[in-house]
């Protein structure tokens, strides 16, 4: 890789050693893809910040690099962590929730902002053609997809040094040549709800593997569909990208159909318990928006949570704080409107949690393992029906 002068002095650690492994993590990262020289980026957004997801070893290195008075060259914000601060802090122990809290504590004196979302593309929406450093996988393939910024998909490392560093090396979504669509999918169904976009996502994921498709049919998909669609598809391939509008397409590139029966039989299988009573129904993987939480105030109307049961809408500070009015409203039913973590990252097994019933088929694909849960995924509608009384 070529090197600015800059750059090589901070490479032979003139500027200190946290800037020193920083700028060798981008640079190793460069060789292995053979990308020539770094680029700058306009913000970083790193993964890796739930402590759950963390462990101990990482928490020390943060630590050893927030002393070393480490700080973010470019604006950079933060996925969720583990716990929010009102609800969760109080059920879960103690000693996990202080560790957190020394995460946070490392971040914070860096300069990080303490977004903790995983749509950070509504607290600044990026520019189009803008070049960034983005590690959390739903965000990605939104920002190159919906946004039309341009990021690979960063490994939480990778994404922290690029933030201190102020660039990445120039690869793959990075370079136009790259961001060329190679699979026409071809919908033979008309998708009718937020699960069919993210079943549709779930099973190209896994036969696309890393192929950008363009699919025919999403013309009319709104922003929140195309989130969920996108957040799915990253969550079983590496699939950076997709297109959606009527774009020019080459002539010759592999097509693939999608039916109705792909579509219901990926529903089924994320669906892994037929118990309709679920511990918990959750709501917000990737973080609601606006409209979202807008939409499912109405859906409430003014019923009232059933008993023995969760009912969790998670969403960043930001949304909440534009939507306190519905934010209330939804609240005062007694379902509970969580920022800052996700039930991905959190310990939902502590709360004796053993049935998710969600709309979200990441959440579907992942709380199997990560939550050691079962899994119930229909429609946002059919989700808080399946939470509230009346």
């Amino acid at each position: 890789m070529y090197l600015t002068k800059e750059e090589e002095r901070i490479y032979n650690g003139e500027c200190g050693w946290a800037n020193q492994v920083c700028m060798k993590i981008l640079v190793r990262l460069g060789e292995l893809f053979n990308a020539t020289k770094l680029i700058p980026i306009s913000s970083a957004h790193v993964s890796g910040v739930s402590y759950k997801t963390l462990g101990d070893a990482p928490t020390e290195f943060l630590e050893a690099l927030a002393y070393a008075n480490t700080k973010a060259y470019v604006k950079a914000t933060l996925n969720p962590q583990s716990f929010d601060r009102e609800y969760l802090c109080k059920k879960l122990p103690q000693n996990l929730f202080r560790k957190q809290l020394r995460v946070m504590e490392y971040f914070e004196k860096m300069d990080f902002v303490p977004s903790l979302t995983c749509t950070p593309y509504y607290l600044e929406k990026p520019e189009k053609g803008a070049h960034l450093a983005w590690a959390e996988s739903s965000a990605v393939v939104y920002a190159n997809s919906v946004i039309g910024a341009w990021t690979n998909r960063e490994g939480g490392p990778s994404a922290l040094a690029a933030a201190v560093i102020g660039k990445t090396p120039d690869y793959g979504m990075h370079k136009a040549e790259n961001r060329q669509p190679k699979v026409l999918v071809k919908l033979g169904t008309r998708l009718r709800s937020d699960v069919e976009f993210g079943a549709l996502g779930i099973f190209l994921g896994k036969v696309l593997k890393d192929e950008i498709p363009f699919i025919q049919g999403l013309q009319k998909a709104s922003a929140d569909n195309l989130k969920q669609l996108g957040a799915a598809m990253a969550s079983t391939g590496m699939v950076n990208m997709f297109y959606h509008c009527n774009d020019t397409l080459k002539s010759g590139i592999e097509k693939i159909s999608i039916e109705a029966k792909d579509i219901l039989r990926t529903v089924e299988n994320l669906t892994t318990t037929s118990k309709q009573k679920p511990n918990l129904v959750f709501v917000g993987c990737p973080h609601c928006s606006l409209a979202e939480i807008k939409l499912i105030a109405s859906l409430i109307h003014h019923r009232k949570v059933k008993e023995e049961t969760e009912c969790w809408i998670c969403t960043s500070r930001h949304i909440q704080e534009k939507a306190k009015k519905y934010v209330t409203k939804i609240e005062q039913t007694g379902a509970r409107v969580i920022t800052d973590t996700c039930v991905v990252v959190t310990w939902t097994d502590k709360l004796g949690i053993k049935t998710i019933m969600t709309n979200s088929a990441k959440t579907a694909h992942y709380a199997p393992t990560m939550n050691k849960a079962e899994t119930v995924l229909v429609s946002l509608k059919e989700s808080l029906d399946a939470a509230f009384r009346g």
